[in-house]
């Protein structure tokens, strides 16, 4: 099977909050995410997956099927068909109706303040990595973005001092550099793609999220889900485009989630 197709489509307390994050995640990161929902950096908005460093992966993937344990393959088929109908019915039309009335440079701004707000994520975990010189990059472009970008709205770290974005690093990353394994695949409802060990570093990571701490809960459902959103906006059509060529998309996805992660992993 070839995988060649691009793949960005991979962006309360106790079980109150990981309802919450359940939640956040069918409103709002896409057949992918830690916040007061497990979803990537941007929360676990299986951070949704929905973001560029998925353009890293585009002429590297191989046709080579990388082995991981499945022991949840039934559930996880029957919970990927009900992601899959969710975004069809559910996430693709309502972002598509916030693509056309929301102007792209607001997109880019929001897109820009949510990337800035999840900063104490990749922070820690580049420390926890003994990344030292990314996580003052991360600091440095927290600072100046937060005050002269207008509490990030703006890039002004990148445009006008030269920082760019380093690579984005999670706690599930982190956990792998320290010789924790996969585990084994899941497909959370609602959030999508993972494994055992992506999934403990994305629920670590909502506590680091400055989003968890908002009240009431509703409204920090909601300024996930608009961050949700937004970030989607940049990428619709790619996960049809995933879809198209696979023969079986549960397989698919599943080995593209993967090698998206080890690749990760590795930089």
């Amino acid at each position: 099977m070839t995988l060649r197709r691009s793949e960005r489509v991979f962006k309360s307390n106790g079980m109150k909050l990981f309802w919450a994050i359940v939640i956040l995640g069918v409103l709002t990161a896409g057949c992918a995410a830690p916040e007061k929902t497990l979803s990537s950096n941007d929360i676990i908005s299986t951070e949704s997956l929905a973001n560029d460093d998925f353009d890293l992966l585009e002429e590297e993937l191989t046709t080579e099927l990388i082995e991981i344990s499945d022991p949840l393959e039934p559930l996880n088929r029957v919970m990927y068909h009900v992601n899959d109908g969710l975004y069809f019915w559910v996430l693709k039309p309502v972002t598509e109706v916030y693509t056309n009335i929301t102007p792209k440079p607001a997109k880019t701004g929001i897109r820009n303040f949510f990337g800035n707000l999840t900063t104490p994520v990749r922070f820690v975990s580049c420390h926890l990595q003994g990344k030292t010189t990314v996580a003052d990059v991360e600091l440095n472009r927290f600072l100046i973005n937060t005050t002269a970008g207008i509490l990030g709205f703006g890039d002004p770290a990148k445009d006008q001092h030269g920082l760019e974005p380093p690579a984005k690093e999670d706690l599930g990353q982190t956990l792998a550099t320290y010789g924790l394994g996969d585990g084994f695949y899941i497909v959370w409802p609602l959030l999508g793609p993972s494994t055992l060990r992506d999934s403990a570093g994305k629920l670590g990571g909502v506590f680091l999220n400055p989003i968890y701490y908002v009240e009431p809960a509703e409204i920090a459902i909601g300024i996930s889900t608009t961050g949700f959103i937004n970030e989607n906006s940049f990428h619709i059509g790619e996960y049809e485009n995933l879809k198209s060529d696979a023969i079986d998309s549960y397989i698919t996805i599943r080995e593209v989630y993967i090698q998206y992660r080890r690749k990760q992993i590795k930089e």
